[in-house]
């Protein structure tokens, strides 16, 4: 079931403001990024407007003749929407919207909303609805303002809405029950990977910028079909696949939401049990779209949500990816010399990588030498399950093995080492 019908596309004009210790370059990049926004969620854009200022306005967050300006630029391109790269206070939104006679909102906004054109699970719905309920809440217009304002434009849309006027305490209520049932979702994941860790098998999170090519990774490397598409945020659901290791050992992959610049708080919160995951995991596959034009500040906000969800301490690996797509690779390799190239279009870099992963698991390892009774057949599957046999012979009455093992399986085999 789809969540939105669009039967026009947008007419949208974006605005940003170069504040102290920015560029302009900086600035501009950064609106280059809202429009690929735009485009996702189905609109067209007419324009663009930036304004140098030592600090946003309080009451219309540009300065009043500028204002003037974007009010002429609208009703000149007929445009529906504007949106603006910085987030808008209840207050600045309200006053831009009676100047301009359209609606005004910000990058946040516009993130919500093509997130929840994007879900599709029950919990992602639920974390959307979250997340759109916490950044309306404040800004609720009173009995009869709109607050779902469901008339099928940017920013004013999103699953599990009902009625036009919803007032303060039915939402909070609403937010209430959302927060509970997302309680149980993490209460779930937290059972599953109990009988995961019970397993022994080591878990890896592919973490990234948005379309930086995650998925594909995963589907390279596990020979699966996790849902692919060359847009930002095509996934939102983790998922988790089984790759198997050169040496034959299992590992599971976390496929997890894309990370982007100014990433809404209101979303790292909502999706905060799904990320669970991340933090939880033995290491980090950081997947980097070697095409872009500012490695650096994708890496940036890719640590930034890391750190915000108590991941920053796990051991990382680097793939510069989409390597295609780069003409000369001397320059990243400077950079980044301790990253992996890859290409999920070609297959360059992807034998490599899958060492490298392997070297990460087995540093959670060591060599141990077992005589184990020929009738214990059982705990010969157990050490295919939980580690590596290197070597494998039969001796009288015993298999005589060299294997690999982590310490969380040590007690079970350590009466059997030679």
């Amino acid at each position: 079931m789809t969540l939105i019908e669009r039967s026009f596309r947008e007419k949208i004009l974006v605005v940003g403001v170069i504040l102290p210790g920015h560029t302009l370059t900086e600035t501009e990049e950064s609106l280059d990024e809202l429009e690929l926004l735009v485009d996702t969620a189905g609109a067209d854009i007419v324009g663009r407007l930036t304004q140098r200022l030592d600090r946003p306005d309080p009451a219309y967050f540009l300065g009043r003749g500028k204002v003037d300006e974007l009010r002429d630029l609208s009703y000149a391109t007929d445009c529906d929407t504007v949106i603006f790269d910085d987030e808008l206070t209840p207050a600045q939104q309200r006053n831009l919207e009676k100047v301009l006679g359209r609606t005004a909102i910000d990058r946040t906004a516009l993130i919500l909303d093509i997130f929840a054109q994007n879900a599709r699970s029950k919990e992602g719905k639920v974390q959307v609805e979250l997340a759109l309920l916490t950044y309306r809440l404040p800004r609720l217009r009173g009995k009869g303002g709109q607050l779902s304002q469901q008339v099928g434009r940017i920013g004013t849309r999103g699953p599990g809405e009902t009625k036009l006027e919803e007032d303060r305490r039915r939402i909070q209520q609403r937010i209430s029950h959302l927060k509970r049932e997302l309680v149980e979702y993490s209460k779930n994941r937290r059972v599953q990977a109990s009988a995961r860790n019970a397993s022994r098998i080591q878990t890896a999170s592919v973490v990234g910028y948005t379309n930086a090519g995650k998925s594909s990774l995963i589907n390279s490397l596990c020979s699966t079909d996790v849902f692919v598409e060359d847009r930002l945020f095509a996934t939102l659901d983790t998922r988790t696949r089984r790759m198997t290791l050169p040496g034959g050992e299992p590992l599971l992959l976390n496929d997890t939401v894309g990370f982007i610049r100014k990433l809404p708080h209101q979303l790292i919160e909502a999706f905060r049990s799904t990320l669970e995951i991340v933090a939880e995991s033995d290491f980090l596959i950081h997947v980097q779209d070697g095409s872009a034009v500012d490695q650096q500040s994708h890496i940036r906000a890719v640590k930034a949500v890391i750190n915000e969800i108590d991941a920053a301490d796990l051991k990382e690996i680097l793939v510069i990816n989409k390597c295609d797509l780069v003409e000369d690779l001397s320059e990243l390799k400077v950079e980044f010399p301790d990253a992996v190239f890859v290409s999920t279009a070609t297959g360059f870099g992807l034998d490599e990588l899958r060492t490298k992963i392997a070297s990460t698991v087995r540093e959670k390892s060591k060599i141990y030498h077992l005589s184990v009774p020929l009738l214990s057949s059982d705990l010969i599957a157990r050490l295919h399950a939980e580690g590596q046999i290197l070597q494998m012979t039969t001796e009288d009455d015993r298999y005589v093995v060299t294997a690999r093992l982590d310490d969380g399986s040590l007690p079970v085999f350590r009466n059997y080492i030679a």
